[in-house]
């Protein structure tokens, strides 16, 4: 299996989307460019930032190395946008991908995806696509993993007494750059740095969260085979001893990295 394999649907139907917060500072910085009608969307998952943000744009180009990803962002990013506005999706990874000739985005946006890609690579190869105007847009939020509130901490401990310690991704773990996100912006064409924190609160109950779970890379269902019946009830009686109204609130926030020439 590939990290992702299996967790569309549930990407799809799970995964918190753009909050209008991030939308709005996303269409913002947009304005600032001289061409702020065209998006290049990098690991676009399921499309959940182009349907916060498409309004503003007259072309999109989305990119996902994932078929099962690229089938639901088509049908829901696809079923949501002007007829007005080109939409179009190249399955394939970051690495590799050709815009038609002289093509250039005014606003690139890589959420929850960066860390998958090679990503000194990729800045690099924005450089001839993105105009000495436009801007890269790195964005996400914790994950489960990653996350302090009590509950999520309890739902680690859950995923790492079935598949051990290490975090994992599909078959394999999950290696971790030794530079950070600004550090490798800033070695790359798009070296001047912005920085914008945007607090969001979240509310899940169990079905939710094992939906979020099945989504990610480190807890998709093949992962545990014939104990994932086991793994959704100890996870559930887990939970149980931090709601006994299954209402568990999350305090989590969207950060976005700005990198201009």
């Amino acid at each position: 299996m590939n990290q992702f394999a299996t967790t569309a649907v549930y990407y799809h139907r799970f995964r918190p989307g753009i909050p209008p917060e991030v939308a709005e500072l996303l269409m913002n910085e947009a304005n600032r460019c001289s061409r702020a009608t065209i998006l290049f969307d990098l690991g676009t998952g399921t499309g959940q930032v182009i349907t916060a943000i498409h309004r503003h744009f007259r072309d999109i180009i989305a990119v996902d190395p994932d078929p099962e990803m690229v089938k639901f962002a088509r049908l829901v990013a696809g079923s949501a946008i002007s007829p007005e506005t080109t939409l179009s999706f190249y399955t394939c990874r970051a690495e590799v991908v050709s815009p038609p000739p002289g093509w250039k985005a005014s606003l690139v946006t890589i959420c929850r995806a960066f860390h998958w890609m090679e990503q000194d690579r990729v800045l690099q190869r924005l450089s001839s696509f993105v105009p000495p105007s436009g801007v890269v847009a790195k964005l996400g939020d914790r994950s489960f993993w990653t996350a302090g509130n009590p509950w999520q901490q309890a739902v680690r401990q859950v995923i790492q007494d079935f598949l051990g310690e290490q975090r994992r991704a599909g078959e394999g773990v999950f290696l971790h750059n030794n530079f950070t996100f600004a550090e490798i912006l800033e070695k790359s064409p798009f070296c001047k740095i912005e920085e914008v924190t945007i607090p969001v609160h979240r509310i899940w109950n169990v079905e939710s969260i094992l939906g979020y779970l099945y989504s990610t890379s480190f807890a998709a269902r093949p992962l545990f085979g014939d104990r994932i019946e086991e793994f959704g009830a100890t996870l559930k009686a887990s939970l149980a001893n931090y709601s006994d109204i299954d209402t568990f609130h999350e305090g989590n926030a969207f950060t976005i990295m700005f990198g201009r020439r």
